[in-house]
């Protein structure tokens, strides 16, 4: 018996080229910067560059589990700031010293992981929503979602280091 193959969403393909694009514009820019600047605290965060650097590669995986919940038109229940600030000051802890290069890898493979995910998504999966208890239960499609977390954290986080940094 013959598989038939599922053919990739133009639009999934497209949102993974964009996650891969930010990651590795993130990647390219902390790669050229010093040993003090991975150690700088990032202004209006506290959180050293390499700890965000660490943090945007880290949490793809969540960001792209939570897009597949809307994907597959489940609410997302119990996400709040508190919970998100609670989950980035452990890891900011737990990572305080983290290696530069092995962020960079992190931050390289984890968002091709991700992007591989997205996808997987039919133009169906990306249309459906669900509430999201992080949006004051909005009902959000999980394209918005992708494109808010796993699309758009890297490039948020960049401009933050950019402003740090100067440079």
């Amino acid at each position: 018996m013959a598989q038939v193959q599922k053919s990739i969403s133009k639009r999934a393909n497209i949102l993974a080229e964009r996650i891969i694009q930010g990651a590795n514009t993130l990647a390219s820019y902390a790669e050229q910067l010093s040993k003090e600047e991975w150690q700088k605290p990032v202004i209006g965060d506290g959180r050293t560059v390499g700890v965000v650097v660490h943090h945007v590669a880290s949490v793809y995986d969540l960001e792209v589990e939570l897009a597949k919940v809307l994907a597959s038109g489940q609410p997302i229940t119990e996400a709040t700031m508190e919970v998100v600030d609670a989950m980035n000051a452990e890891h900011a802890r737990e990572n305080a010293g983290v290696d530069k290069i092995e962020t960079l890898e992190l931050l390289r493979h984890k968002s091709k992981i991700a992007a591989e995910s997205v996808r997987g998504l039919s133009d169906m999966e990306l249309e459906n929503s669900a509430t999201v208890s992080l949006y004051a239960d909005a009902p959000l499609t999980a394209q918005f979602f992708i494109e808010d977390h796993a699309l758009r954290h890297s490039f948020h986080h960049l401009a933050k280091i950019k402003a740090t940094i100067r440079r």
